[in-house]
């Protein structure tokens, strides 16, 4: 099987200027060349493959050479389509199946680069729609399940004018054979992506440490229970259905389309995969070879229908699944939120209990060492020690009121290297008790954002902390930066650290400390990205609008 790598950024403006941005977002590393060299290969062997089932017309009735497009245009992203389009025609070339007079050649090649176009737009639609909407049918995985099943509906009417005007290009001759070829072309397209592409992208993500596009599988160890429910209902359905056929009505999917439904909507995609893949075992040996094409286009169909109500039913049982434990986590954190709305207001009435005391005791502690400091000895040096620690304590006593009181909840410029000074005595105390080294890069001065100062603090600091728990589990420990830097009209505040190569990302526990620092950086009008290199660099940034210091 051809083996995925992760998928890649969608590409972003650049700032330097258009042209080097392109260049960055159309060169490729070794990794999808390796994936563009494997993917040309399976190509070629699904094609040939594919002719098992092809007929009259210039269509085959079970393509598994689209659920391999789709699932490398889906791991590595919509930019590979020109490649995937000049890959497909050379090894058309290769076989022979295209002619090398002008006119024939170029709407054979036309018809060659068509469905891969179609899918490349498909995706990118999708995957557009999925990035701004926050329905349940475009959560995740849900998205994928749409894109194999609108491709090749988008590639059979792309190729709608073209069989009208050129049918002999297609082999065939009216219009009938027209509607049966485009009909064959989206049957065996569906088979290829809804069977195909999924177990290819489950295969990549467990290669990759499980980390893919946010699809996770409801695998686990199924009950016993689980596994006779899928059993029997799977085989009622098939029974149904054959003796349907056996009283003479034909073959009729509704039965087991009824029972892979059920079982997709009970125990999600890779249960739902499994009932599908024997229904497939079942019906593509009989339609191999010699068969006539109605029958083998109405049995297809017939099993389109069933893949497609089956997948997308599993797709959105897990969409739902994710959603409830999206829910539950933030239902977790309200009651840790109300929990800590508790302890402020403890905290508030503490403070104002003792900053009036402490006030005073620094007031009187810098007045005794005012007094003393001509006396020289240890009397001198005592009364200045108080002084250092009363002025100590009354500054901690002065941040502890600024994170309690209500004038951190409106947002305000806050200078750059301001807010790194308030987050780095923090860090400083979390990274030596771990035993963890804590570096402070470059900060630019001078710049400023439009923040609530205690919220983009405790932002930085869950990143600051997450990265001290991955570098504490390497020995001995890596050091983690800190550090501030101005890119354009926007400032990137990063945190630093090494992680064992290749392992999975460490987000802290359950992850909370990650989803609240996102959530404060998007309440602020910016972002937070985690990048991670091979060699287990990895860079976590906080990127805000700047504004106009006061």
């Amino acid at each position: 099987m051809i083996a995925l790598p992760r998928l890649f950024p969608a590409p972003t403006a650049d700032p330097a200027g258009g042209a080097a941005g392109l260049r960055r977002f159309w060169a490729f590393g070794r990794r999808e060349w390796l994936a563009l060299a494997l993917y040309a290969l399976a190509f070629a062997a699904a094609h040939r493959l594919s002719h098992l089932w092809s007929g009259s017309g210039f269509y085959s009735l079970w393509f598994p050479a689209a659920g391999l497009r789709l699932a490398l245009m889906w791991r590595l992203g919509w930019r590979l389509t020109p490649v995937i389009a000049l890959i497909e025609i050379v090894d058309n070339a290769v076989f022979g199946f295209i002619a090398f007079d002008w006119a024939g050649g170029a709407m054979t090649v036309w018809g060659i680069v068509r469905p891969v176009l179609a899918y490349g737009l498909t995706i990118a639609g999708i995957q557009w729609l999925a990035t701004r909407r926050r329905a349940t049918l475009l959560s995740a995985p849900m998205p994928f399940g749409l894109a194999a099943t609108l491709a090749p509906l988008v590639g059979a009417a792309l190729a709608v004018p073209q069989a009208i005007h050129n049918p002999e290009l297609t082999g065939v001759t009216n219009m009938r054979e027209v509607i049966v070829s485009l009909s064959a072309f989206v049957v065996g397209d569906l088979l290829g992506t809804l069977f195909v592409a999924p177990p290819l992208l489950w295969i990549a993500d467990l290669g990759a440490g499980g980390r893919g596009r946010g699809d996770p599988l409801r695998l686990g160890r199924p009950s016993v229970a689980a596994m006779v429910e899928t059993v029997m209902v799977l085989a009622l359905g098939l029974g149904l259905s054959r003796v349907l056929e056996a009283g003479g009505l034909g073959m009729q999917p509704a039965p087991v389309l009824v029972a892979v439904a059920w079982i997709g909507l009970r125990f999600g995609r890779a249960v739902a995969w499994g009932a599908l893949l024997v229904i497939v075992l079942l019906v593509l040996p009989d339609t191999a070879g010699m068969m006539g094409t109605p029958e083998r286009l109405q049995r297809h169909l017939a099993l389109a229908t069933i893949v497609v109500a089956g997948y997308l039913a599993g797709s959105f049982a897990d969409a739902q699944a994710a959603a409830r434990a999206k829910l539950e986590r933030r239902d977790r954190l309200l009651f840790q939120a109300e929990r800590l709305k508790t302890l402020r207001a403890m905290s508030v009435a503490v403070i104002h209990e003792a900053s009036q005391p402490l006030s005073t005791l620094a007031i009187e502690a810098r007045h005794l060492r005012s007094l003393t400091a001509d006396l020289g000895g240890e009397i001198a040096e005592s009364a200045a020690l108080i002084d250092r620690k009363a002025d100590h304590l009354a500054t901690m006593i002065r941040r502890l009121r600024l994170f309690g009181g209500h004038a951190a909840d409106r947002p305000q410029p806050v200078a750059i290297a301001a807010l790194v000074e308030m987050v780095v005595p923090l860090a400083r105390a979390e990274a030596r008790d771990a035993g963890v080294p804590l570096e402070i890069g470059g900060v630019a001065p001078d710049r400023a954002v439009l923040a609530q100062e205690v919220e983009l603090a405790q932002a930085l600091m869950n990143l600051v902390r997450n990265a001290v728990q991955a570098a504490r589990a390497l020995d001995p420990p890596p050091p983690v930066t800190l550090s501030a830097a101005v890119d354009g009209d926007r400032a990137i505040l990063s945190v630093t650290n090494r992680t064992a190569p290749l392992s999975a990302p460490k987000d802290g526990g359950m992850g909370v400390g990650t989803f609240i620092a996102r959530a404060i950086a998007e309440a602020h009008g910016g972002t937070l990205s985690r990048d991670q290199s091979p060699d287990g660099m990895v860079v976590a940034a906080l990127s805000l609008p700047l504004v106009e210091a006061r």
